[in-house]
C-alpha cells in the first residue's frame, strides 16, 4: 500500500511544475462566500452566480460538527451527508443487535427515525468583518502574552454580544492565519435523526486497498432529519435533486466546509511539518491502528465498537503519508521555494512593506519555540489542533478522560470573566459544550480500559517511566492496572451524574473525588502552562502573518483565498478524468463496473457485495452512473459536500479525493488530483431499486 502512494505521487509531480505554470487558469481555490471568484468564474465557464444565488447555496448547505458536510434536499429537513460522515451516529446508536454501521438502516416512516446522541449541525446565515475591532484590542507595547489575552477578550466579546442579539450560534474565525478575522453565524440543529444509511460494504466497498484510489464504486451516503420542536423543520433553502446526474466537462460547483490547509504557511512552518508533525502524527495513527485491528479481531462485538475508531486512525494514517510524500518531493520543495521567494521578493521591493520581510524570521523562531513545548502539549493538553469540538490529550485516550476533563475546566473557567476562558467554555459555547457533556452515548468498559491502556503506556515510553509526571500518573501500578482502576472507579459513564456534577462550583467538584477527575486535575496545572505557551507563540505568529497579509493584499490586490478554517467555502471545477501511467482514466464509474470489480476478487472482502445488491442485479440499469472525478479544489472536512450545477441542483456528493490529490493540504495541482463524488443518479437508481425506499426516492426527487 505504501509503495503505491508514492509511485502514485511520483507520477503526478513530475507533472506538477506544468499545473503550477498554468494555476491563472486552473479552478483553484477555496473561497469565502462574501469573496466568491465571480471574475474567475466569468473569464473561464462564462457564468457568474448571482447573490441569490449565493445565498440559496449558501443556506442550503450544513457543517456535521462531528467532522463533515452536507446539504439540504428537501422542505422537510432531509438532510445528506456521506456514510462516513453519519458513522459516528451509526455507531453510537448501534448496538450488538443493531449493527447500523454494518448493516445500513432504512426508517420507512418518520416515526421509525432515530435520534442522535450528540450530533449538531450548523446552517451558516451571515458572515461580518470583524477585523478592525479584533485587531485594535492587540495594542502596542504588549507583550505576547498580554497581546493573546486581549486578543481573546475581544473575539469572546464580539461572539457574546452576537449570541446575545441574535440568538445564532457566533463563531469568530481567524482567516490569512490572522490577517483578517470573521463572524460567522449559525443557525444550530441538535435534534437531528437518522433516516437511511446503506451497508458500510456498499459506502466503503474496496476498503482501504481502494481509499484516496480512483475508479471507485462507493455509495457513500447518509441522510438524516433534522427537527424543530418535536417536527421535521420546515427549510426555505434546500437543493433541488438532479436525478441524471452531471456530464462530462460540466462546470460544477463545491459547497462545504474544507478542515484545513496549509498553502499560506511559510517554508519555515511546512519544514516543522515535514521533519516534526507528521512524523508524529504518523506514529500516533498507525500505533492506534495497530490496536483496534487487533482488538476488533477478537470478536464481530469488538469490531463493531472499534470499527469508527478504526476507519477513522486509516484513512488518517493514509492521507497524512501521502501529504508527507509530497512534501518530501523535491519538486513539491522547488514549487513552494518559489512560491514564497515570490512573494517576499515583492515584499522586499515595496519600501511600504520592506521591514514585513522581518515576519519570516519572527514566525521561524515562534514555531522553534512551539516545537519544543509540543510534547508536552500533545500529550497533556490536545494531542493535535481542531477548530470545533474536543480533542484530548494524547496520553489519555477515551470518552471518560474528556468528560473529566470538561466537567473539571467547566467549573474552573466559569469561575471566570466570558473573556478569559478557554473558547470551549465561553457563553457563546454553552450549548455545544453541553450537548457533548450530556450524550448517552454508550461506554464500553472493556474498550475504555484498551484505549487508555495504551495512551497510558505511549506517554510514559515518550517521557520515560521514572518520570515525575508519569510516576504521580500511574500512582504505582502497570499502564493496565491503572487503566482498570480508573475505569472502573468513575461514575461519569452515567449522563445524569455528569449532569449533576456539572452544575457544582469548583471546590464541591472537588469534594466529589471522582477518579477520572482527580486525574484531569493532577495533570491539569502543567497541561495548562503547555498552552499558555502554545497561545502566546500562536499570538506571535498571528501578528506575523497579519503583516504578511497586509503585504500580500497590496501586492495581489486581495485576489486570493484564504486557508481552509472548516467553515463554508465554494470551489469550482469541471467534470473529467484524467492520465496515469499513459493511460486515460474516465471521469465516470458504472454500475456495470461495480459488478464487475466484484467478479474480480471473486466477491470476497473488500469487494463482497452484500446479498440485497446481488438479489438486484437484475432490476439495475446498469449504464447507471455511479461516482465521478472532478478538479475541484477540496480537502478533508469537505466530505459530504454537495456537488451543484449552475441550476443549482444537487448533482453529487463529495466522499474524497484520489491519492494524487493528498498534495492539495500545501499547493494546488488539477494534472491528476482529483475530488471523487457518488453520482445523484447512482443515489436514486440504489435508494429505490435496491433498498426499495420509495418513498424516500419521492421525498428526494420532490414526487413527495
Amino acid at each position: 500500500m505504501l509503495n503505491r502512494v508514492h509511485t502514485h505521487f511520483r507520477g503526478s509531480l513530475l507533472l506538477l511544475g506544468i499545473a503550477l505554470n498554468a494555476s491563472a487558469f486552473a479552478d483553484e481555490g477555496m473561497w469565502l462566500f462574501n469573496a466568491p471568484p465571480l471574475k474567475q468564474l466569468k473569464e473561464k465557464y462564462q457564468f457568474e452566480p448571482s447573490p441569490q444565488w449565493l445565498e440559496h447555496l449558501q443556506k442550503a448547505s450544513v457543517r456535521f460538527n462531528s467532522g463533515g458536510s452536507g446539504s439540504f434536499v428537501s422542505p422537510n429537513g432531509l438532510v445528506i451527508t456521506n456514510h462516513h460522515v453519519g458513522a459516528d451516529t451509526l455507531q453510537k446508536v448501534g448496538s450488538a443487535e443493531h449493527n447500523y454501521l454494518r448493516d445500513g438502516f432504512y426508517a420507512k416512516t418518520q416515526a421509525d427515525e432515530i435520534k442522535s446522541t450528540d450530533l449538531e449541525l450548523n446552517v451558516l446565515i451571515s458572515i461580518e468583518d470583524v477585523t478592525a475591532r479584533v485587531a485594535t484590542a492587540v495594542k502596542p507595547g504588549m507583550t505576547s502574552d498580554q497581546a493573546s489575552t486581549a486578543r481573546n477578550a475581544a473575539i469572546a466579546a464580539i461572539e457574546n454580544e452576537s449570541k446575545d442579539k441574535t440568538g445564532l450560534r457566533s463563531d469568530v474565525v481567524t482567516l490569512y492565519q490572522g490577517g483578517a478575522y470573521h463572524l460567522y453565524r449559525y443557525k444550530r440543529y441538535d435534534d437531528v435523526r437518522l433516516v437511511f444509511a446503506p451497508e458500510q460494504q456498499l459506502a466503503f466497498f474496496g476498503g482501504d486497498p481502494d481509499n484516496f484510489e480512483y475508479p471507485r464504486y462507493d455509495l457513500d451516503i447518509c441522510l438524516f432529519r433534522v427537527y424543530e420542536n418535536g417536527q421535521p423543520a420546515k427549510i426555505e433553502h434546500f437543493l433541488k435533486f438532479n436525478s441524471n446526474g452531471p456530464t462530462d466537462g460540466e462546470l460544477i460547483f463545491v459547497s462545504g466546509s474544507p478542515g484545513k490547509t496549509d498553502r499560506q504557511l511559510t517554508l519555515a512552518e511546512m519544514a516543522d511539518m515535514r521533519d516534526r508533525y507528521l512524523p508524529y502524527v504518523l506514529n500516533m495513527f498507525y500505533r492506534r491502528e495497530v490496536l483496534e485491528s487487533a482488538y476488533g479481531a477478537r470478536s464481530f462485538e469488538n469490531a463493531r465498537k472499534a470499527r469508527e475508531d478504526l476507519f477513522g486512525d486509516q484513512n488518517n494514517r493514509k492521507r497524512y503519508d501521502g501529504y508527507l510524500a509530497g512534501l518530501l518531493d523535491p519538486q513539491i520543495s522547488s514549487a513552494l521555494e518559489a512560491r514564497e521567494g515570490k512573494l517576499r521578493d515583492a515584499i522586499g521591493r515595496d519600501a511600504k512593506f520592506k521591514s514585513t520581510v522581518s515576519a519570516y524570521d519572527r514566525i521561524k523562531r515562534a514555531q522553534a519555540e512551539l516545537a519544543k513545548n509540543a510534547p508536552v502539549y500533545n500529550y497533556l493538553e490536545q494531542e493535535r489542533p481542531v477548530t470545533v469540538g474536543y480533542r484530548g490529550p494524547r496520553a489519555f485516550a477515551g470518552n471518560l478522560f474528556k468528560y473529566a476533563r470538561l466537567l473539571l475546566r467547566a467549573a474552573d473557567e466559569r469561575a471566570k470573566p466570558n473573556g478569559e476562558r478557554i473558547p470551549t467554555f465561553r457563553d457563546s459555547a454553552r450549548e455545544s459544550l453541553e450537548l457533548e457533556l450530556f450524550s448517552d452515548e454508550p461506554i464500553y468498559d472493556d474498550y475504555e480500559i484498551l484505549r487508555l491502556t495504551d495512551s497510558l503506556t505511549d506517554f510514559a515510553s515518550a517521557f520515560g517511566a521514572d518520570n515525575p509526571l508519569v510516576k504521580k500518573v500511574l500512582a504505582g501500578k502497570s499502564p493496565h492496572a491503572r487503566a482498570v482502576e480508573l475505569v472502573s472507579g468513575t461514575k461519569l459513564k452515567d449522563a445524569f451524574v455528569r449532569k449533576d456534577l456539572y452544575g457544582k462550583d469548583a471546590a464541591a467538584l472537588q469534594a466529589v473525588h471522582d477518579l477520572m477527575i482527580d486525574l484531569a486535575r493532577m495533570i491539569d496545572a502543567p497541561a495548562r502552562e503547555a498552552r499558555k505557551i502554545f497561545n502566546a507563540q500562536d499570538e506571535i505568529k498571528k501578528q506575523a502573518y497579519a503583516d504578511i497579509a497586509k503585504a500580500r493584499f497590496a501586492i495581489e490586490a486581495a485576489s486570493g483565498y484564504p486557508d481552509a478554517t472548516f467553515t463554508l467555502r465554494l470551489s469550482y471545477g469541471a467534470v473529467r478524468g484524467y492520465e496515469q501511467d499513459g493511460k486515460q482514466i474516465p471521469a465516470f464509474t458504472d454500475f456495470a463496473g461495480l459488478y464487475q470489480r466484484a467478479a474480480e476478487h471473486d466477491n470476497k472482502p473488500p469487494f463482497d457485495l452484500p446479498q440485497r445488491w446481488i438479489d438486484a442485479k437484475a432490476n439495475l440499469n446498469l449504464g447507471t452512473k455511479f461516482d465521478f472525478v472532478s478538479d475541484a479544489d477540496i480537502i478533508g472536512g469537505n466530505s459530504g459536500s454537495p456537488v451543484v450545477n449552475k441550476a443549482n441542483e444537487f448533482v453529487g456528493i463529495i466522499f474524497d479525493g484520489n491519492i494524487q490529490s493528498l498534495v492539495l493540504d500545501c499547493i494546488y495541482t488539477d494534472t491528476q488530483a482529483r475530488a471523487v463524488s457518488v453520482d445523484s443518479a447512482a443515489i436514486i437508481e440504489a435508494v429505490r431499486k435496491v433498498y426499495d425506499a420509495s418513498a424516500l426516492a419521492a421525498e428526494l426527487e420532490g414526487k413527495k
